[in-house]
């Protein structure tokens, strides 16, 4: 089977996993398996919360990247990995992980799946979310108030203190090793449908 791995990297909140979930519902089903960057934030659970909620999860030393890279060459031999199961409420891992099988195209996500090069040289077509600062912020403020339960102060200040900085000093760069630069993220169908045509350009049909 002709397999290809297709990496999608942006800001936090900039829209990539509505992204991913179009580009495989355009793909089609049985075509896409995904595994997210973010499942791979090393478990905290050894730590008080109070400790853990201080660790700068913005930056590439907080995932355990080694086992992600381990991943993707697994499922490029045809076998099925469990991803972890990462909480990001109470920042730990799962007992159980989360059982991905092989497909014909692996999508790799995550904000810093471009600055990785141990992750890059694995990509078949690397593809960059360009959003501003400000959707960026919108967006993150909408998903962890509501769905992780946080006080908008203080995701507020998070971002100012923590996830810019660390936007300006990783993520940011990697868009110099991207193939694709999708404005506007999941909003842009029209530049998702491109997307999905070269992905099967690159599988042959």
């Amino acid at each position: 089977m002709n397999r290809i791995v297709v990496g999608v990297a942006g800001g936090s909140a900039s829209g990539k996993s509505t992204v991913v979930r179009e580009l495989a519902r355009l793909l089609g089903p049985g075509r896409t398996a995904t595994l997210s960057h973010d499942a791979y934030y090393y478990d905290l659970s050894h730590m008080p919360f109070d400790r853990r909620v201080e660790v700068n999860v913005d930056h590439p030393d907080s995932l355990e990247t080694s086992l992600l890279v381990e991943h993707i060459a697994t499922l490029g031999a045809g076998r099925t990995v469990d991803m972890p199961d990462y909480d990001y409420v109470s920042q730990t891992r799962g007992i159980a992980g989360i059982v991905v099988t092989p497909a014909p195209v692996l999508i790799v996500e995550g904000m810093l799946t471009l600055f990785e090069e141990r992750l890059r040289v694995l990509m078949d077509l690397r593809v960059f979310i360009d959003t501003t600062p400000e959707q960026r912020l919108a967006r993150r403020i909408a998903r962890d108030t509501v769905e992780r339960g946080r006080d908008r102060e203080k995701v507020e200040q998070q971002h100012l203190d923590r996830v810019q900085p660390m936007h300006d000093m990783f993520v940011e760069p990697s868009r110099a090793h991207a193939d694709v630069l999708l404005t506007e993220g999941g909003r842009n169908m029209e530049a998702i449908g491109a997307l999905a045509d070269r992905v099967l350009e690159l599988l042959g049909g």
